[in-house]
């Protein structure tokens, strides 16, 4: 299993295929199999690289206080290892306001960036979402947290049908999960992330993508971020919620991968 040191931690790393780098980030999971649904795809195209974040998955479990500054200074320390000098980003959730700081103070390293489902910076409803997810987690355990959170992260359409699988997986999960100190800290990162004030700065080619009925990060995140990028575009998908990566890889594939490709030059 691979894995590459980044000074302080081990990073989980995959990557599949040929041509220019491609940064597939995943969200608050932090776990690179989030883009199982893109990585066939993409790869016919790109390098495709994926990574679980710091304090998730296969990767180190620092206890530390973690940051959205500190885990896109873990994604380029990673990009300095496998030797990437500068990599189209498709950032999900957490990825994406990390693909934000990379754009923003690192300007080089990217030729494109997607925003998938994500956010500027807190308001008052992010603020009170992650404060009760947060809750859950603390009073009810990781099992609970998991069990609430599908409700936010994916379509009721699609919780309905999938009934039987997510009675197997949050145990699992559950049982795989990182420290609750971990947990609860890289919660507090995100609602602490505020970018908003920056996102003129951002040169970078954007796409923006959401699903109209994403719960976590509503459309109105997604249309801020493409009126304050110049030359940013938006897409909303009919449908998919959070995880529409996951949930209708179709449309969400054509149009991300079309974006990718047409900045591939």
């Amino acid at each position: 299993m691979p894995k590459v040191s980044i000074g302080d931690a081990e990073i989980y790393y995959e990557e599949r295929g040929q041509g220019p780098a491609l940064m597939l980030v995943p969200g608050l999971s932090g776990v690179g199999s989030f883009w199982t649904r893109q990585v066939p795809d993409f790869s016919r195209d790109f390098r495709v690289i994926t990574h679980d974040h710091r304090g998730t998955g296969q990767s180190t479990h620092s206890r530390i206080k973690y940051s959205v500054e500190q885990m896109a200074d873990d994604a380029l320390r990673l990009m300095d290892k496998l030797g990437v000098a500068s990599a189209h980003f498709v950032g999900h959730s957490t990825g994406g306001a990390i693909g934000q700081i990379i754009a923003q103070d690192h300007p080089g390293r990217l030729q494109s960036l997607v925003l998938s489902a994500t956010w500027a910076g807190r308001d008052p409803y992010f603020r009170r979402l992650f404060q009760s997810r947060r809750e859950i987690l603390t009073a009810l355990g990781v099992e609970a947290y998991l069990r609430a959170s599908v409700l936010m992260l994916a379509p009721p359409w699609w919780v309905r049908a999938n009934d039987a699988l997510l009675a197997l997986q949050h145990p699992r999960a559950a049982t795989d999960a990182a420290p609750l100190e971990v947990m609860t800290s890289r919660i507090d990162a995100i609602v602490a992330f505020d970018r908003r004030s920056r996102l003129a700065q951002i040169r970078t080619p954007t796409l923006v993508v959401v699903a109209a009925d994403d719960m976590v990060t509503p459309r109105f995140y997604s249309e801020e971020l493409a009126e304050r990028i110049s030359g940013a575009k938006l897409v909303v998908l009919e449908g998919g919620g959070h995880f529409v990566p996951q949930i209708v890889p179709e449309p969400y594939n054509a149009a991300v991968g079309g974006f990718l490709r047409a900045q591939r030059g």
